[in-house]
């Protein structure tokens, strides 16, 4: 027997600290969800990349990590001089930057959790949110690599006093990333210099096979990357930006999008129909597609395969967010920041709109673990008024709605796609509800007939009605259990049918009134 899916869990951080709520759904008119965790005093939170494990820090003081599971205390540690923590992908090691006064004192700690032992330090200068944390591991922690001027260093992660196992010379390196699901390759980015173009090299992750790049690509005008790993570490997407747009187009800069693939396949710009910045770009689940909002407004929506040839255009409108549920299924295209929140639900598998919705100042926005629920958030400090929470369902109808004084970040606790059914599953399949529907009726019709006693004369006989078939009685309740009350309710009529049915009344009461009047003449 299959065990039950996990639990969803929000975490909600406040001025005066953090809880962990329990996830939706809700019952109808719930304000306040339950709290699984009391508030807690911190200054900054997160989570684990499994959601085994949740951080909590208070800024240079201490860093104390939790079990997920039970929210139990696991250790807490005193760092005086806390700048920045970051919890390994599956709970196992705390990495830590404190101050220093000296390269002779080590600060950055790589800390065994369950022993508090510092297993790994060195001295680092100066943090930046492009270089923490300092170590990347891969999903499964097999494999941990670092940047260091002009070269990325190799560890291994179940032994770190075996020191560095393996380098990789790139003069000039300014950003890495390492591939996570599996963690095979990694990628560097050097920036143009003295004429030389800037370029993005793919390498091994193993010692064996580290002599030349996999793959590389070079381009003019770029100071600075985004890189994008698939799942299966097979294709990576890097979003190239120059401070300067010397076309005079935007006075936001340029950018450009190009793909790599680890077996070299494909090497070079991705092909977009329309001029402007990209403004998003995301993979799916599986890693064989990814999405791309873009263009000058009203920006373009596309989704690209592994080949890089266009698969579905998801139209144009005021977007440039684009969130793909953990499924595959779903997708929503947004316009968040210094648009008006306009948001399009996306049925992928069925190629297809679902609704629109908005969700003004929204400062972030995820779908939850189980595919089925999109959350945005108004946060401080982007918004000091205004600040709240929105759920809604995957077909776009809002589901719960809370407001704050002041809310700093809200996030749902990362849970493994695989743990939950999908919705078509979770949900009773619309074709078996058609069956019992019909049977129901052929049993209710028999039981009717060997009930009666006499014939129906002609006072009590039913007038007789149009013939519908069985898979079509009951069908919009059907679809209204199923999806959320987006189909129509039996009881009303669409606006088209309505309008034609007051069309042919008042085309009756004109021939009637032709005919009252032909006969008043013919008297």
């Amino acid at each position: 027997m299959a065990s039950p899916p996990p639990a969803l869990e929000i975490l909600v951080r406040e001025p005066d600290g953090f809880s962990v709520w329990s996830g939706p759904p809700y019952p109808p008119g719930t304000t306040s969800p339950s709290q699984r965790l009391p508030k807690t005093a911190c200054s900054a939170t997160s989570f684990s990349a499994d959601g085994a494990r949740l951080l909590a820090t208070v800024a240079s003081a201490s860093a104390t990590v939790y079990d997920c599971r039970t929210l139990a205390v696991v250790k807490c540690f005193e760092l005086p001089g806390l700048l920045a923590a970051a919890l390994s992908p599956t709970g196992a090691y705390l990495q830590t930057f404190q101050k220093s006064s000296s390269p002779q004192e080590k600060n950055v700690t790589v800390w065994q959790i369950d022993t508090a032992v510092a297993l790994y330090q060195h001295y680092q200068k100066s943090m930046s949110k492009a270089t923490w944390p300092m170590i990347q591991f891969s999903a499964d922690e097999s494999v941990g690599c670092r940047m260091m001027p002009n070269e990325i260093q190799f560890f291994d992660p179940k032994d770190f006093t075996k020191g560095v196992l393996s380098r990789i010379r790139m003069p000039g390196i300014a950003a890495m990333q390492l591939a996570t699901a599996p963690g095979s390759h990694v990628a560097g980015f050097v920036p143009e210099a003295k004429g030389v173009p800037a370029s993005v090299q793919i390498f091994s992750s193993n010692k064996d096979a580290q002599n030349q790049a996999v793959a590389r690509r070079s381009f003019f005008r770029c100071s600075t990357v985004q890189l994008h790993w698939n799942k299966g570490s097979t294709g990576l997407l890097v979003l190239a930006q120059a401070d300067v747009d010397k076309t005079n187009q935007s006075y936001y800069g340029e950018t450009k999008l190009n793909y790599l693939t680890t077996d070299r396949a494909f090497e070079g710009i991705v092909p977009l129909k329309k001029d402007g910045p990209v403004h998003d770009v995301q993979w799916s689940s599986s890693g064989s597609e990814f999405a791309v909002v873009y263009g000058f407004m009203p920006a373009k929506a596309t989704i690209f395969n592994k080949k890089c040839n266009p698969l579905l255009e998801l139209g144009e409108g005021p977007y440039n967010t684009i969130r793909w549920n953990p499924k595959g299924r779903f997708i929503v295209l947004a316009g968040f920041g210094n648009l008006p929140g306009d948001m399009a639900f996306w049925d992928y598998s069925e190629k297809k709109l679902v609704a629109k919705t908005k969700a003004e100042c929204s400062v972030t926005s995820e779908w939850s673990p189980d595919g089925r629920h999109f959350m945005t958030a108004t946060t401080a400090p982007r918004l000091q008024i205004d600040n709240g929470i929105k759920i809604f369902d995957h077909n776009g109808s809002l589901q719960f709605k809370k407001m704050f004084e002041k809310l700093y970040q809200a996030d749902w606790k990362p849970e493994a796609p695989e743990r939950f059914g999908d919705i078509t599953d979770l949900a009773t399949s619309l074709s078996s509800l058609k069956i019992e529907e019909t049977k129901k009726q052929a049993q209710g019709s028999k039981s009717a007939q060997t009930s009666s006693k006499a014939p129906p004369t002609a006072s009590t006989a039913s007038k007789p009605t149009a013939y519908r078939p069985p898979h079509a009685k009951g069908s919009a309740e059907i679809q209204d259990k199923l999806f959320g009350g987006l189909a129509p309710t039996g009881g009303e009529m669409s606006k088209n049918a309505l309008r034609n049915k007051k069309r042919r009344e008042k085309q009756k009461e004109k021939k009637a009134a032709e005919g009252s009047g032909a006969a008043a003449d013919e008297s």
